[in-house]
């Protein structure tokens, strides 16, 4: 199986993430797949944006759910982008996608989107949430999930099985390998974040992880002749 290289946030180690400038430039990078984050505005929209507010990646302040999209269209999201939604960024780039749910509410929003324009081939759906993985599964007939963690255990896989996740997207600095051997007897694939260096992605290769998610497009290149 090849090693996958996700692009965090399009490429947020060169350009400003989670705008259609950054995914634009995964895409041309020959990136893989590429990540994104989803909240849900005031009035309903999907947003993409990593954090509740957007205090650090706009020039504005307060949270996006107390935010309409036009109010959040007026922002600067970096270098003159605006925040996009998540239909802004199918039509930017062709790439696969891997869209996180950053609120569980959001996971009704993305699963209408998702079956009116048959995007069940190419969006994977990721979550920090067990729930939110858990409820689009019925609502989206083949979607692939992917549960996310930062702090975990060896329980991160009994989470993911029970949460009817196909990959588990693990932060490398708490990976082990009784957690990888767990994850591939449960058939679970594994994506290792953030790889970002050398010495990480030598890790995450000699764990034999199935890919990674890095903010910089170089990975893509020195991937392939790291064992």
């Amino acid at each position: 199986m090849n090693f996958l290289t996700i692009g965090h946030r399009g490429i947020m180690g060169v350009e400003p993430e989670n705008t259609l400038r950054s995914f634009v430039a995964a895409q041309e990078a020959g990136l893989d797949a590429i990540e994104l984050d989803l909240h849900l505005s005031k009035d309903g929209a999907l947003v993409v944006m990593h954090d509740t507010d957007v205090d650090r990646t706009t020039d504005g302040t307060g949270p996006i759910a107390e935010k309409t999209l036009a109010e959040l269209r007026a922002l600067d999201a970096g270098r003159g982008e605006r925040v996009p939604v998540f239909e802004e960024v199918l039509e930017a780039v062709q790439s696969p996608l891997q869209a996180e749910i950053k609120d569980a509410q959001a996971a009704q929003a993305l699963a209408e989107v998702m079956n009116e324009r048959g995007l069940a081939g190419r969006v994977e759906v990721s979550s920090f949430h067990d729930e939110a993985i858990a409820e689009i599964k019925p609502l989206v007939p083949g979607v692939r999930t992917a549960l996310i963690a930062s702090r975990y255990g060896t329980d991160i896989v009994d989470r993911a099985v029970e949460a009817g996740a196909e990959t588990v997207c693990l932060n490398i600095r708490r990976l082990t390998l009784e957690i990888v051997e767990r994850a591939r007897k449960a058939d679970l694939r594994i994506i290792g974040w953030v790889v970002n260096t050398q010495d990480q992605l030598r890790l995450v290769r000699a764990f034999g992880l199935d890919g990674a998610t890095t903010d910089h497009p170089d990975i893509k290149r020195t991937g392939r002749f790291t064992a």
